[in-house]
């Protein structure tokens, strides 16, 4: 089994395993600063690009991941926002998908749990993947022989990133596993067969 943390716009591996392999999204361990769980990659005109979400007590010791709370006292949706517009504005399929994604940095959303989980099906939903998502409310503790995605130092990955062509494939050369939007917004739904179902795990 693999155990995943939740996920702030996943990885395309984070993805691909969730569609081929047998997971549980662990929303009952404790927050880890300066992760995927708030925070994404994509790739900008200048390189990779970091997208944080901002919590409120980040620095709190021991915090449950179901209790974290979103800080909109900063305004990083509108950060974002302009972000991803920069970035692939010129994509192929950004038109067909940016009124899907723009209520994420327009609504306010408490928990980042639930931002997180919502943010994860409307994706899944563009990449036309259908897939059932398992979750637990309690920690998970990892088995020997489980793969577990939750740690920031993870155990040695097997995972090999099928290439595809990148907005800024003219100027910079490809960057694997990025967020699974660079994907969806370079590749369409055909990132499913052409890309997703093709990484080696």
């Amino acid at each position: 089994m693999v155990i995943l943390p939740s996920a702030y716009m996943p990885s395309v591996e984070y993805v691909a395993r969730l569609l081929r392999e047998e997971c549980v999204i662990d929303l009952g361990e404790n927050y880890v600063k300066r992760s995927e769980r708030n925070r994404a990659s994509i790739l900008s005109a200048n390189g990779v690009m970091h997208l944080t979400v901002h919590v409120e007590n980040a620095n709190r010791p021991r915090q449950r991941m179901r209790d974290v709370k979103i800080d909109y006292s900063k305004r990083w949706q509108h950060q974002h926002w302009v972000s991803i517009l920069s970035a692939y504005k010129s994509s192929p399929y950004f038109d067909h998908f940016a009124h899907l994604l723009e209520p994420f940095y327009r609504r306010e959303w408490r928990f980042l749990v639930d931002y997180n989980m919502e943010y994860l099906e409307v994706l899944l939903r563009l990449l036309g993947a259908k897939c059932q998502i398992s979750t637990s409310e309690q920690y998970v503790e990892a088995g020997a022989e489980d793969f577990d995605m939750r740690p920031k130092q993870k155990k040695d990955s097997t995972f090999v990133a099928e290439p595809y062509f990148q907005v800024f494939s003219d100027r910079m050369p490809f960057h694997p596993n990025l967020s699974v939007l660079d994907l969806l917004l370079c590749e369409g739904r055909s990132a499913m067969d052409g890309v997703l179902m093709s990484c080696r795990l």
